[in-house]
């Protein structure tokens, strides 16, 4: 449970007895491998899940078989927070690759928000960035080029995997295809594959062997307009082009 402590803690730190008290509210732990669903759309919950280890996705796919990948979820995320208020998913919550999640049920839920103010702001909180990043997304779409699409993407998953402690100097792990990066932006494959390739001649980022290597961060930022303020991170301006 210690990525979701970060993720929680961004900016406000939790006190051992509130990790206890968070830790001991899972009810289990269960694994999923890729292309499992974690959480079903439409389905009514009572219990809400934290993603532990691997990658997972909500998406929504159409009857005429057109998905749309609407949120990747890291370690420490909460894949489904808003159920605790609202029970159901209008779209579901798969696994990118091997998956662990910790399940915590509602009625542990509720035990939180009586005893504890701090956590439970703390929980809102991740809920507001959570939608504050699906604007994000919807700008992107609506808004910005293909390949600034896809330099925004790689810009904002860097400093999730940043904070929860799993990038590698100016690296880290993305279990996420092409054809999933294009149906979390809109675009086609072919389009997504020509995409790629083009930031990485422009010496910007390499997305390769499930792993993005940013090289040059500045130039990244700049060139998708990236401002990492709608993700609320305690630290906003500590990357340079160098090694982390």
């Amino acid at each position: 449970m210690e990525l979701l402590f970060k993720r929680l803690a961004w900016g406000d730190p939790l006190a051992q007895e509130e990790r206890d008290r968070i830790a001991a509210s899972v009810s289990r732990v269960q694994s999923f491998g890729p292309g499992e669903t974690i959480v079903p759309a439409e389905t009514r919950v009572d219990f809400s899940s934290v993603l532990l280890k691997g990658l997972s996705a909500r998406q929504k796919v159409l009857q005429a078989g057109n998905r749309q990948i609407t949120a990747f979820h890291v370690a420490g995320d909460f894949c489904d927070l808003h159920t605790y208020v609202l029970k159901t998913l209008p779209d579901s919550v798969v696994a990118m690759s091997e998956c662990e999640v910790a399940v915590i049920p509602h009625a542990q839920l509720d035990k939180i928000v009586r005893d504890s103010y701090h956590i439970t702001r703390l929980l809102w909180a991740s809920t507001l960035i959570d939608a504050s990043m699906f604007r994000q997304w919807i700008v992107s779409i609506g808004g910005r080029s293909a390949d600034a699409r896809l330099a925004h993407l790689f810009c904002e998953l860097f400093l999730r995997f940043r904070v929860i402690g799993l990038t590698k100097d100016l690296s880290y792990p993305l279990a996420a295809t092409q054809v999933d990066l294009a149906d979390a932006l809109g675009l086609s494959l072919v389009h997504t594959n020509k995409t790629c390739a083009k930031l990485r001649v422009a010496g910007l980022v390499t997305f390769a062997q499930r792993t993005v290597t940013i090289h040059d961060w500045d130039k990244l930022k700049n060139f998708a307009e990236f401002n990492p303020e709608y993700l609320h991170l305690e630290v906003k301006s500590a990357i340079s082009s160098q090694a982390v």
